[in-house]
């Protein structure tokens, strides 16, 4: 039993011996020398052998005949395979001859294209570069086109090495320059011709953007600078011409030429497109606006081509020229509107240009002083306006048929009577039509005056001050001449005369009405220390006076001219039986005369009768 396993082991032993690769047989064949029949395992091992040789020995005597065959053959094909060989070594020997001389000719060329290659990597970032610049220079866009030029000629063509299409674009490189300085130069003198042309519109539109502005931060006081913003100039003119010709100078190392170029012709426009003409005050002052806005913008949007020292000489020298302008023209102007629409525009253009930081106090000071000139036009034109009234006039009292009349009447003068009110309609009213249109008038230079006031930057108490005093002068010159010159012109009536006593006492009684109109629109009480007072009860009592006069000359004219034509005879020595025709004309007149009297108040009445 024993030994039928021990032979089935040395049986797969064996067949592992010859199915594995002879470097792992070390483990199977340990496996033999371990075990005790290993003498057994030999002679199974020398059976396998002879049987592998007997196998060996038959596959060679079947394929013997083939092989005796194929050493026949070769040795027929070897005389042949000599013959070839030489033919072979003569057709290379022949090949080498003959491409040798080729092949060095191919060797040069590639070395040469070698060497081209090389050299076109040097020179194509020069063509490129110059292509580019050429294509920059098409599109007008300088500054770029110097960058490639510093570029192309600090590192392009110093690597290119020494070619004849180098130094030509060397020798090209300043002239390129020049051109494009010459260029950039002619497009700052265009883009200052147009500012100089086109600065009345852009300051006129800058200042009606702040005067919307304003408008609506009035009508909104919420809103605030930094909800409105105002358009400045960057708005409204392209600074790209400035900017280029600034940088390109600046590459060039020409700055400093650009800098005093500029600020001369700057300085030359200012002078220029500041000539005062007639019909120019709102150009000139739009004018001023656009070249401090322009030169602000300028300003704060470069380093160092304009400073504020400059800046401000600028705008002294356009300020000396609006204001000498604006003082020229508000002398010869004598229609009051225009003086306010110039007022207003100033104020406008103070404001605008306060803005940016520009002192405006001349401007302010400027406007006081129109104050005074505003208020003789204003003078005049009322004396016009009192003058007409006074002659439309038909001096007798005011007929009122009905309520509504009454309380129109009421609402241009305030007109209080007890005992009138009593009276039912249709009654009159004691004083003439010139009486209401006088106060309404009063009250519209007041008006007037205010709005002169308005934004002048004024406090509450100096425009009740100066509407005071402009007031004054309104009662106590002029409508005190052109009373008087009512009561002294000729073919004037007692029965006018009396209604003009009327009248006067009737504003006299209005005055402290106007005294509180004033405080109301101007927030001022008339209780306030320093606060001018009204002279119009001296005016209108002048006035009176002088009619009274007037009434008492007349009357004795009257007399003595009864007197001149009667034939009296002096020295009778008794009176005749009944009075002269001429006496009793006289006493007729006087009833009458005093019958006038009766309208006037009591005080009044009794000392002329």
């Amino acid at each position: 039993m024993a030994s039928a396993e021990t032979a089935a082991e040395h049986e797969r032993i064996l067949r592992e011996i010859e199915s594995t690769d002879t470097n792992c047989i070390g483990p199977t064949l340990r496996s033999v020398y371990d075990g005790q029949e290993h003498g057994l395992f030999m002679d199974k091992l020398e059976g396998r052998i002879r049987n592998h040789d007997r196998e060996i020995e038959k596959m060679c005597n079947h394929h013997f005949q083939g092989f005796v065959d194929s050493i026949t053959e070769l040795l027929k094909v070897r005389g042949e395979a000599q013959k070839l060989k030489c033919q072979v070594t003569e057709t290379n020997q022949k090949l080498q001859n003959d491409g040798k001389e080729v092949c060095v000719q191919c060797r040069l060329q590639q070395r040469n294209i070698a060497t081209t290659i090389d050299k076109l990597t040097h020179c194509l970032p020069v063509l490129e570069m110059y292509s580019k610049l050429q294509e920059q220079m098409r599109a007008k866009r300088y500054y770029p086109a110097l960058r490639t030029l510093e570029q192309l000629e600090e590192s392009c063509l110093p690597q290119a090495g020494s070619y004849r299409f180098c130094t030509i674009m060397a020798e090209n490189i300043p002239r390129l320059r020049t051109h494009i300085r010459d260029v950039s130069m002619s497009d700052l003198k265009d883009f200052l011709e147009s500012i100089r042309k086109h600065s009345d519109k852009i300051g006129e539109t800058a200042m009606k953007q702040v005067s919307l502005v304003l408008l609506i931060q009035v009508m909104c006081l919420s809103l605030t600078r930094t909800v409105l913003q105002i358009p400045g100039a960057q708005d409204l003119v392209d600074f790209s011409p400035v900017y280029r010709c600034l940088h390109i100078y600046t590459v060039l190392g020409a700055r400093d030429t650009f800098e005093n170029y500029y600020r001369k012709q700057r300085r030359k426009q200012a002078r220029l497109v500041l000539q005062p003409h007639s019909n120019m005050v709102r150009p000139l002052t739009a004018l001023s606006h656009a070249l401090s806005d322009l030169e602000d913008h300028i300003l704060h949007t470069t380093q160092g081509l304009v400073n504020r020292a400059y800046v401000e000489e600028l705008w002294e020298l356009a300020l000396s020229k609006t204001i000498a302008a604006l003082r020229t023209h508000s002398s010869y102007c004598t229609d009051p509107d225009l003086i306010l629409d110039l007022k207003n525009l100033i104020v406008l253009f103070a404001d605008t240009l306060q803005g940016y930081g520009f002192p405006v106090n001349q401007l302010f000071d400027m406007l006081l002083e129109m104050r005074d000139q505003y208020g003789e036009i204003l003078l005049k034109k009322w004396n016009q306006s009192f003058r007409q009234i006074l002659d439309q006039d038909n001096y007798s009292p005011i007929p009122v048929a009905s309520p509504e009349e009454y309380q129109r009447i009421a609402c241009q003068f305030p007109f209080q009577d007890p005992e009138l009110d009593k009276i039912p309609f249709p009654k009159k009213l004691p004083f003439s039509e010139f009486v209401p249109k006088v106060y309404s008038q009063l009250k519209e230079f007041i008006y007037a005056c205010l709005k002169y006031s308005e934004d002048l930057h004024l406090s509450s108490t100096e425009i009740d001050d100066m509407i005071r005093k402009s007031t004054n002068l309104l009662l106590t010159r002029t409508l005190s001449h052109c009373l008087q010159y009512a009561i002294k012109k000729k073919n004037v009536g007692l029965a006018e005369l009396v209604q003009i006593i009327i009248n006067t006492t009737h504003l006299e009684q209005s005055c402290h009405y106007l005294e509180e109109f004033i405080s109301n629109i101007t927030n001022v009480p008339p209780d306030t220390i320093n606060a001018t007072k009204l002279y119009g009860t001296s005016t209108f009592k002048d006035a009176r006076h002088a009619a009274e006069e007037e009434i008492y000359t007349n009357l004795n004219q009257k007399i003595d001219q009864f007197l001149q034509l009667a034939d009296y005879d002096w020295t009778a020595a008794q009176g005749g039986a009944q009075a002269s025709d001429y006496l009793s004309d006289l006493i007729a007149f006087l009833c009458s005369t005093f019958a006038v009297f009766t309208h006037l108040p009591v005080s009044i009445s009794s000392t002329h009768t």
